[in-house]
């Protein structure tokens, strides 16, 4: 052993699960590894099944979790070259809401034969849209009664979230419902197998299952949901929820053997990819708004006051930072538009030119969109091809193109697609901003502005904001190795531990006035589509879907 301590932080994406190795005396990231899910995510059939799923449905198999922490542990711990009996504890962050049903001892149900073929036995992911009759049902009920906490997230819950999916749950099968002892999420469910301690952490409790000023909805307007939801908070969930950056208990001999760690050290309390990583980019005061950037964008901000925002995911007293609140607001596609763009939609002759370009065909697009100027395709796009988030909070919309013609070229409609991802951006700001909360800076974390400057420089000439950079590539990881600093008592809190552990490049990408002058024309064209197909004027999009829902028989 040496006198220099380590932490572990595994971030479980969408598609892969992550570990990174940390110093805890400077934030120095040592080793990382990564495994992807095996089976991925689950949208088109069960494992082992060839029975379609219906639209708008994505699962996955908890055992890949558990491969998370036997693959990259080891493999981060081996890479870093530390001796392992020198890490002090470990963390983990989740995409969020992601779900499952368990028995009373953690067993996930689809790991039992009675209930694998059930696929509401398997983890719901947060892409799970199929609960929106569940959302657009808790959303009237909660407006009927009057329930004053709805209008801390915005005016809507999604069908992303906790209530949303296990009432899908309770209507579709019942059964199911009925033989999971517990309904929790997939971060606490892992925290669960590595000390042996169900614990249900304050982030995901306050921002995706309905729990402000100490309580989950009241039994009254969950027996209004379903008679069966009146004592489900007691039946299936906690009450007592774990704070952010404590310790939920000691590794378990077993979670030792997976990861090759000391058994009994902490693991901290299981937290939020998104709101894990802004102490990790050294933001701990109001203003500044980190974006965690990946298929998706999370949105995040700290206040000193409470304001309700139209549209926004959520805000939580201490949610992220403690003794401050903390604002949600989240586009449910942005890599995930640009990939289906890429592996869909682009002319072989591109592919080659890439190829002899010694790119890859992101990349390559980029350089091309980056050759013109503000406008200069003819462009508009709206960012919603798999739904809006925020600000209005509905999945059933859909992505659309204007202004396209013969001469429109591949480069012209990637440009378009990430200045569509920007205004939905500059919407969640304005959105905040006429409601009291300051933006001043974007701050960003994920893959996606490390590998495209194009996309970096267009959000900071739409949004008008300056536009930083974590300095990591593992934001999330490293804000979970943060957090087990603190649960190990390396650090009082998280505020000091960002000031140590927590890093930002000195990269900024600045507006550029001309650029400005062009996009802000564009965004008013942006906002009057926004609000014709996205505010009841024209619901062309969900007429659609009604069609193709009846053309396939869902209907």
């Amino acid at each position: 052993m040496t006198d220099e301590k380590y932490t572990i932080g595994v971030d479980y994406g969408t598609e892969s699960g992550r570990a990174v190795v940390v110093r805890v005396s400077d934030g120095a990231e040592l080793g990382s590894a990564v495994y992807p899910y095996p089976d991925s995510v689950i949208d088109e059939h069960l494992p082992g099944s060839s029975k379609p799923l219906p639209p708008e449905w994505a699962l996955q198999n908890p055992d890949d979790y558990i491969g998370v922490l036997k693959n990259t542990v080891p493999q981060a711990v081996k890479t870093s070259g530390i001796d392992p009996a020198d890490v002090i504890g470990i963390g983990i962050d989740f995409t969020a809401c992601t779900m499952l049903p368990v028995k009373a001892d953690g067993t996930p149900l689809c790991r039992l034969p009675e209930w694998r073929d059930n696929p509401h036995s398997w983890v719901k992911l947060w892409k799970h849209h199929a609960a929106q009759p569940e959302a657009d049902k808790i959303n009237a009920t909660a407006r009927a009664m009057g329930e004053s906490w709805l209008d801390r997230y915005g005016g809507k819950i999604s069908s992303e979230w906790f209530f949303s999916k296990m009432l899908q749950i309770l209507d579709e099968a019942p059964e199911v419902y009925d033989a999971a002892d517990r309904m929790l999420e997939a971060a606490d469910w892992v925290i669960w197998q590595l000390c042996g301690v169900e614990t249900r952490n304050t982030c995901t409790a306050g921002y995706k299952a309905i729990y402000q000023d100490g309580a989950y909805p009241n039994k009254e307007y969950l027996a209004a949901l379903h008679p069966k939801l009146a004592t489900v908070v007691e039946d299936k969930m906690m009450t007592d929820l774990a704070p952010l950056g404590g310790r939920a208990g000691g590794l378990t001999e077993e979670a030792a053997g997976w990861t090759g760690l000391t058994p009994g050290i902490a693991v901290a309390v299981a937290n939020v990819d998104a709101h894990v990583t802004v102490p990790a980019a050294q933001v701990v005061e109001p203003g500044r708004m980190v974006m965690i950037m990946g298929t998706s964008i999370c949105h995040m901000v700290l206040g000193d006051e409470l304001h309700e925002v139209p549209g926004m995911c959520g805000v939580v007293d201490g949610g992220i930072i403690p003794g401050m609140y903390g604002y949600e607001a989240g586009q449910s596609g942005v890599g995930d538009i640009f990939a289906w763009f890429v592996d869909n939609a682009v002319p072989p002759e591109y592919h080659a030119a890439a190829k002899n370009a010694g790119l890859d065909l992101h990349s390559y697009l980029e350089s091309e969109a980056a050759k013109q100027k503000p406008g200069e395709h003819g462009l508009l796009a709206l960012d919603w091809w798999n739904g809006n988030r925020s600000v209005l909070v509905d999945v059933d919309l859909s992505g659309l193109l204007v202004g396209a013609t013969l001469a429109t070229r591949a480069p012209d409609i990637y440009r378009a697609l990430i200045e569509s991802t920007a205004y939905g951006t500059r919407v969640i700001v304005e959105a905040f901003e006429n409601n009291g909360v300051p933006i001043t800076e974007l701050v960003a974390a994920g893959g996606l502005p490390e590998k495209n400057k194009l996309l970096m420089q267009i959000y900071a000439d739409v949004t008008g904001r300056e536009f930083r950079i974590i300095d990591s590539a593992q934001g999330p990881a490293l804000g979970s190795a943060m957090h087990a600093a603190v649960a190990a008592g390396a650090y009082p809190d998280i505020q000091a531990a960002a000031k140590v552990m927590g890093k930002l490049k000195d990269e900024v990408a600045k507006p550029i006035p001309e650029n400005q002058a062009v996009y802000d024309k564009l965004f008013a064209e942006y906002v009057l589509l926004h609000d014709y197909f996205g505010r009841g004027e024209n619901d062309v999009m969900k007429r659609l879907r009604a069609i193709r829902n009846k053309a396939r028989g869902l209907e």
